[in-house]
């Protein structure tokens, strides 16, 4: 079911049509709803990388506690968005970009023993908060992307804590105030994500008693999740109940932050049908779009769900191609076969001129994409 906002929104761009919508209703709903299953006093960050677009940046930072980013750019962002709390994260950060978190009093999480030591030396004397990426052994958690458990360039082993901590220690200028434990990307078990916070807290206040550190902030990370395919859903009642016998000691704040799980559900992605062609016994319905605008599909290998459209204005004097009761692949502009963003999608009826409307593309949809491979014009965006 296409919202009738996002039909009224689309009906106002031109044709063919190829655009994102995105509703700031909708991204503000799932903000509370997120925030009434983590424990009081919880901090509830938006990860920006899933969507940059300012409005979206923007409707967001006024119903969260914060952002967080990963580069000099988001930055920027959050900090024209006027945001409460910035994070700053990421596995290469310039001088450029410390230098920035630092003038904007953003609180750092730290990849590297090396990290540390240009972050002290831009920061020239002048403080900055700082908490440790840590890349624990064994998170426990399913999903798409590890992050931690296993090898990657993500934060600092346990096994170097001790040194870093002491590292810290003797650069005035950073304040350790805690661990950063973002641990796995798009997991649907909500109830395995509770114990895992659970667990991830425990291991944060045993570890700054080891090492002496006043811990007064531990960020478990995202990775909320979302079904793309199916009806599974990351159960936010089962995440309440899971965090309810969390007892968070005083002066110590748990932060999360979500970006995939806030903002996909506030987004469509739709696409006008240019062609419909039988070859070699499969239909194509070839649209004005793809891949290069939504890469997720490509990226991942799985079929996006589309509803159709109709659209029965057909300027053309010539019979209008379609197909009744028929399965089609879904397929872009771009000259490869790999630009694809359906396969064996059901239609009752597609005709040319229609337009296929992808929901919950609100995150990683626009923003992880090869925009400017052949050099299509982009996509309309519409923020409602």
């Amino acid at each position: 079911m296409i919202p009738p906002k996002v039909t009224g929104a689309l009906a106002a761009l031109p044709r063919p049509v190829c655009a994102y919508v995105y509703d700031r209703e909708v991204l503000r709903r799932t903000a509370a709803e997120v925030r009434a299953a983590l424990p009081a006093g919880a901090l509830l960050l938006y990860a920006v990388k899933a969507n940059g677009h300012p409005q979206v940046v923007a409707a967001l930072a006024e119903v969260v506690d914060g952002l967080e980013v990963a580069s000099g750019g988001e930055l920027a962002l959050a900090t024209q968005a006027g945001a409460a709390t910035i994070a700053f994260g990421g596995p290469a950060k310039t001088d450029t970009e410390l230098a920035a978190a630092v003038s904007t009093g953003t609180l750092v999480h730290a990849e590297s023993l090396l990290e540390l030591r240009r972050l002290a030396a831009v920061a020239g004397g002048r403080p900055v908060r700082v908490a440790l990426r840590v890349n624990r052994p064994g998170a426990g958690l399913s999903g798409s992307h590890a992050m931690t458990g296993v090898p990657t360039p993500f934060g600092i082993e346990e096994a170097a804590l001790g040194e870093a901590v002491a590292l810290v220690r003797g650069l005035p200028a950073l304040r350790l105030v805690g661990f950063h434990l973002h641990a796995v990307s798009n997991n649907l078990d909500a109830a395995a994500h509770a114990a895992y916070v659970a667990d991830a807290l425990d291991w944060a206040l045993a570890t700054a008693r080891r090492l002496g550190v006043d811990l007064s902030y531990v960020n478990v990370g995202g990775g909320f999740g979302v079904d793309y395919t199916g009806n599974a859903r990351f159960d936010l009642a089962a995440l309440r109940a899971g965090l309810a016998g969390i007892a968070l000691p005083e002066g110590v704040t748990l932060a999360f932050e979500p970006g995939r799980y806030l903002a996909a559900p506030a987004g469509w992605y739709a696409a006008e049908v240019l062609d419909l062609k039988r070859t070699h016994g499969r239909w194509f319905a070839v649209l004005r779009g793809g891949t290069h605008h939504f890469r997720l599909p490509a990226a991942w290998g799985y079929s996006h769900p589309a509803t159709v459209l109709a659209r029965d204005a057909w300027p053309y004097p010539f019979e209008r191609p379609e197909v009744r009761d028929a399965v089609v692949d879904v397929t872009g502009e771009l000259c490869t076969p790999r630009d694809v963003l359906a396969r064996d999608l059901p239609v009752d009826r597609l005709r040319v001129g229609d337009v296929l409307v992808f929901g919950n593309t609100g995150g990683y949809g626009w923003d992880i994409s090869h925009h400017d491979f052949l050099r299509h014009p982009y996509p309309s965006i519409a923020v409602i």
